[in-house]
């Protein structure tokens, strides 16, 4: 049996992957050469990582390539936190891109639990199994029948338990886990249960033990209070708004086309917005958004006139853009124009 594949314990019949095997020794245990985040040369220091990034389209500054790199070389789940928009999800994106591992995505909501999270039965699969066997008149007993109905064939695997089922075979998946803030405490403690050793149990079938942990990637926008268990899981850090200078690079990364004025007044532009008190303060996104509308209607330098027309590229709240509207457009182009004088 390889390094990477997954252990099941408890199962009901015997299996090809039967053999019992302890969730801290499959940590331990996971093939390392296997691993991208430790046969990657490209990774051996912070800086290497920075460049490597900006290969895929993200430009990190110093505290975030630090503590990514740590985290892929300590195997240790990453907790990033900041405002919307400041680029936490996208860098699970482009690690999955840079690791060619496979990007499993959870997006928590309120009310989300276990079943969503984790697993469920395929109820309608299994309800027209039933009706097929009884319909051929099968005689199968009623414990053949149970093991029929709950076997693998009708499991539907959710993101954390194909996080943790990884075939051993290439790259290690990255799974992300987007904006916890908006799960309740109960699916916080199951989560933090889960990232202590990876291991699933599913009563029917047996449990699950990962031979080797997934990138785990939690992004939080802080709407409430992250409990402090999880927080100590996983090494932290507070994703800020890039400086102006660092915007401008972003867009002219992620949009090309653009002339280095309109991407320094548009980065201008919304940093003067920060600094407004808005309701929803726009992120690196909508400043992507804003220069594209922009470049699209063939505008190349801000003025109130374009300001106006394109605001809803960048304010998605009719208050804030009304705030903006009654005092605000003209300080906007001031501070355009100021960055290229």
């Amino acid at each position: 049996m390889s390094g990477g594949e997954i252990f099941k314990s408890g199962s009901k019949g015997p299996t090809p992957s039967s053999t019992v095997e302890p969730a801290e020794g499959a940590r331990g245990g996971h093939d390392v050469s296997a691993d991208p985040r430790h046969d990657s040369r490209e990774s051996e220091r912070p800086e290497d990582l920075v460049r490597a990034l900006e290969r895929y389209g993200y430009l990190a500054d110093e505290g975030l390539a630090t503590v990514v790199f740590l985290a892929l070389h300590m195997r240790r789940p990453l907790f990033l936190e900041g405002e919307a928009g400041v680029g936490k999800t996208e860098i699970a994106k482009v690690l999955a891109r840079w690791t060619g591992g496979e990007l499993l995505r959870l997006q928590c909501y309120d009310g989300i639990d276990a079943s969503q999270a984790l697993y469920e039965w395929d109820y309608s699969r299994q309800l027209l199994h039933l009706r097929a066997a009884e319909a051929a008149g099968a005689q199968s007993t009623g414990q053949e029948l149970e093991d029929q109905l709950f076997s693998e064939r009708f499991l539907v695997r959710r993101p954390l338990l194909r996080a943790i089922e990884d075939s051993g075979k290439g790259p290690v998946p990255v799974l992300l886990i987007d904006e916890i803030d908006r799960a309740d405490d109960e699916f916080e403690a199951f989560l933090l249960e889960i990232l202590s050793d990876f291991t699933v149990t599913v009563p029917e079938l047996g449990t699950f033990v990962a031979k080797r942990p997934p990138v785990v990637v939690i992004t939080s926008n802080r709407t409430r209070d992250v409990h402090d268990a999880l927080k100590r899981r996983c090494l932290y850090h507070w994703v800020e708004h890039p400086t102006l200078e660092r915007e401008v690079a972003i867009v002219e990364l992620r949009v090309p086309e653009v002339d280095r004025g309109l991407a320094r007044q548009v980065a201008a532009a919304v940093a003067a917005l920060r600094k407004m008190g808005l309701y929803k303060v726009p992120g690196v996104a909508e400043t992507i958004d804003w220069t594209q509308a922009l470049i699209a209607l063939g505008i190349r330098r801000l003025d109130d006139t374009s300001v106006e027309r394109t605001l809803g590229t960048v304010l998605k709240y009719r208050e804030d853009a009304e705030r903006v509207r009654a005092t605000g457009i003209a300080e906007l182009v001031r501070a355009a124009e100021g960055s290229t004088s």
